[in-house]
């Protein structure tokens, strides 16, 4: 099963969830999801996104090195001002990974998968 979790900055919040069967790459799971994000909103993601900037001109992602080209120290700076930003929305992912939901294997019924994890995030919503 993989999930994608978009979750609000401000106060860690789940806003909307996407999920499908088996393996699958995160941006292509974030295209086939239909999730749309307002043009003036800053999307900060990982590196499983690369090619977002296609879909979401305002977005920020981590620069890559390679073997040939290594990072920069501007590179390396901007790489851990994102990830301070996106501590927030990784303490809300763990929030909902406190009810083993996604941090161990799932064994129920794949159907009825997205309605659970819907009400668990539900519930950590409520809970802030």
């Amino acid at each position: 099963m993989k999930s994608l979790v978009v979750v609000d900055k401000a106060d860690k919040s789940v806003i909307c969830t996407a999920f499908a069967n088996g393996k699958r790459h995160d941006f292509r799971l974030y295209k086939e999801s239909n999730i749309r994000v307002k043009p003036e909103i800053v999307v900060k993601t990982d590196t499983g996104f690369i090619g977002i900037t296609k879909i979401h001109a305002n977005s920020a992602l981590p620069k890559k090195s390679s073997k040939n080209n290594p990072l920069t120290e501007e590179d390396k700076l901007f790489n851990k001002e994102i990830a301070s930003e996106r501590a927030a929305n990784e303490h809300g992912i763990g929030f909902v990974k406190r009810f083993k939901i996604l941090s161990e294997r799932y064994r129920n019924r794949r159907r009825r998968f997205g309605l659970r994890f819907n009400l668990i995030a539900g519930i950590c919503n409520f809970d802030r």
